[in-house]
């Protein structure tokens, strides 16, 4: 796409983890207290990271249930036999590990747990485990417990073997973006479009969430000081940095702090009061000023809010009664006492006229100038008019705001029907991009920008198309846009574009149509387009890049039953085995994703497969592959096993 307060809790933590581990010898009344004193704990922490809120949710609501397991055996009149009691504290472990695991889906780098989601969702895998193998050892027959509470023990362990065995709940639309950000190859990878839409999603747009995340991560590195994946921290510091930018908050190093260490290096023992510091940066301010709220910032940095359409404290959250700031000479009196008294040099200001001039300053008359000569009656006035709201609808979030608050939108829809090539191709990117904000997103719909764009898909100029592809793509991201899209025949000229397009283009019509044919129905008509036969050339043209594009886009497909029958040939499922053979870490991945979705559905697939080779690589990537490949290879092995397919 072209889409233009902090806590160290290492040692809390140890000392916690000391005391809540089972010992020889515990009381069955202490190891009842300890795991209802779990149970609670977990009940505290609030909200989840986006990624894993649903898991974390359930795993805090299945601990729950057994609390009424927990009271009737503190009332039973006979002693736990030992055999209960190492149940219990088999219990205890499963909760201890559950409750570490829920602490740092509570509090978190949430980049980090996107990043990691499949190992996190693996921890989440031997969380179930532990649980069902406590359960299962559990003699709840020799108790006297009531019968209704058998009834539940019961349902429980059924519960726990359905999530034993569930397959992830990966959001692919999310590890997509993830994918193409961390690449080293991939040119989107700097897209800021892209990056917009990560922040969104990961909840990370925020000035409070980016402060929050700058703490998460730092105390992340601290801990895994000295480990084996530096290079991961450095993607995660890379990517925080990219949305501090968004929002125009400075740039932060976790591994040190670039502004303060050669000030610091020699007095490491000094500590720079917290008061000093501004929120937004979490640095020393030179330039201290009040606002309506009463809290103090540095002043760039609250300008930088303000400029960015923000009417609230970034500290506190309230709605200011006015924009107006005054130096808080105080304080500034304090910091200025404190280095002198400390030694301490303030950071020095970059001279302003050096800075490159942000378009957030663009005054709204101008914007409504070039809104004005959308539609004036020269071609030329026009065609520059769309290039330059291109442009600045490129350049940052307020931009967006304002050509839309300002009426830019309607025009350049009517543009999109437009005979010029160049301001087609003009109109349709600048919509691209004003389309990353999600209320932009229903205007641009609302007003019929899907049949002209699509018209451009099909005919437009080489770059309009592949901006044509995006622009779908940015609207599908509304599930109701969805399917407009599927029902004003958006899918056949993307499938085109996918067979015929260049490099760029290919990706563009590949994202678009995997976003699209998250909808069921669209499925069906991605088929019928055609998908297929362009899909299997992406396979076999490995120059091309985009296999595990093309896999991904298969494992929706084959859900759909008209799926499954034009896709399950014998060719393509030695196609599949020949990458879970020899394909990168991530083909085997998407591959072993496509068998097993195909193989549930229809034992014959697995046959076939198992007739061209593939259980000893199955074998083999259940215990070497990524922790998904390991999942879903174990589950393939297990199916197998169910249906007598293999010893």
């Amino acid at each position: 796409m072209v889409m233009e307060e902090e806590r160290d809790g290492g040692g809390e933590e140890l000392v916690e983890e000391i005391e809540l581990t089972p010992s020889q010898g515990d009381e069955p009344s202490d190891v009842l207290q300890d795991l209802v004193g779990l149970v609670e704990s977990v009940a505290q922490f609030g909200d989840y990271r986006r990624t894993q809120r649903k898991e974390a949710y359930g795993l805090v609501r299945r601990m729950k249930l057994l609390l009424p397991l927990f009271e009737e055996l503190r009332d039973l009149e006979t002693p736990i036999p030992e055999k209960g009691i190492a149940a219990l504290c088999d219990l205890k472990r499963a909760f201890i590990f559950s409750k570490k695991l829920l602490k740092t889906c509570n509090e978190g780098s949430k980049i980090y747990l996107a990043l990691e989601s499949e190992a996190i969702m693996a921890r989440f895998h031997g969380a179930y485990e532990k649980f069902g193998q406590a359960l299962d050892s559990f003699p709840y027959g020799e108790l006297g417990i009531s019968d209704e509470f058998k009834e539940q023990f019961e349902l429980m362990r059924k519960q726990l073997k359905r999530a034993r065995r569930r397959t992830d709940t990966q959001d692919i639309e999310l590890a997509m973006d993830m994918m193409v950000v961390f690449s080293k190859t991939d040119e989107r990878n700097a897209d800021r479009a892209i990056v917009e839409r990560l922040a969104k999603k990961l909840e990370l747009h925020s000035v409070e969430d980016l402060k929050t995340e700058t703490i998460a991560v730092r105390n992340l590195v601290n801990k895994e000081r000295g480990g084996s994946n530096p290079e991961t921290h450095q993607q995660i510091m890379d990517l925080l940095n990219k949305f501090r930018q968004i929002l125009g908050m400075e740039e932060t190093n976790v591994f040190e702090n670039p502004v303060m260490w050669k000030m610091l290096e020699k007095c490491p023992s000094l500590m720079i009061p917290h008061e000093f510091l501004c929120p937004i940066t979490l640095e020393i301010m030179t330039d201290p000023v009040i606002i309506g709220s009463g809290q103090t910032y540095e002043r760039d940095s609250i300008e930088k809010w303000f400029e960015s359409n923000h009417r609230t404290c970034p500290k506190t959250r309230q709605t200011l009664p006015h924009l107006s700031i005054a130096p808080n000479y105080a304080l500034k009196n304090l910091i200025m006492q404190w280095c002198d008294k400390n030694n301490f040099q303030l950071p020095k200001k970059d001279d302003p006229a050096d800075q490159e001039s942000s378009t957030s300053n663009i005054q709204k008359e101008e914007i409504l100038s070039l809104v004005e000569n959308l539609s004036s009656s020269q071609l030329d006035g026009q065609r520059k008019a769309a290039m330059k709201i291109r442009m600045l609808s490129k350049e940052n979030p307020e931009n967006r705001v304002l050509i839309a608050s300002s009426g830019g939108i309607p025009p350049l829809v009517q543009l999109l029907s437009y005979p010029d090539p160049k301001i087609q191709e003009h109109a349709v990117t600048a919509l691209l991009n004003l389309s990353i904000d999600e209320t932009n997103k229903r205007i641009i719909t609302r007003e019929g920008a899907i049949p002209p764009i699509i018209e451009i898909l099909q005919s437009g100029s080489i770059e309009a198309k592949e901006n044509s592809a995006a622009t779908l793509f940015s609207l599908s991201m509304l599930d109701e846009i969805k399917v407009t899209v599927g029902l004003s025949n958006g899918i056949p000229p993307l499938v085109d574009l996918l067979q015929n397009g260049t490099i760029r283009g290919m990706k563009d019509a590949a994202t678009a149509l995997f976003n699209l044919s998250l909808n069921h129905s669209n499925k069906a008509r991605a088929i019928e387009a055609g998908i297929v036969g362009p899909l299997l050339q992406l396979l076999e043209d490995r120059n091309l890049g985009m296999i595990d594009e093309a896999l991904s886009i298969f494992f929706l497909l084959v859900s759909h039953p008209a799926g499954r029958q034009e896709i399950g040939q014998l060719s393509f499922i030695e196609t599949l085995v020949g990458f879970i053979r020899e394909g990168t870490p991530k083909n085997k991945e998407c591959a072993t994703s496509v068998l097993l979705e195909l193989g549930s559905n229809n034992s014959s697939f697995m046959l076939a497969a198992l007739q061209f080779g593939v259980y000893e690589h199955l074998v083999e990537i259940s215990n070497t592959g990524t922790d998904r490949a390991r999942r879903k290879a174990s589950a393939l092995l297990q199916l197998m096993s169910k249906n007598e397919q293999i010893p």
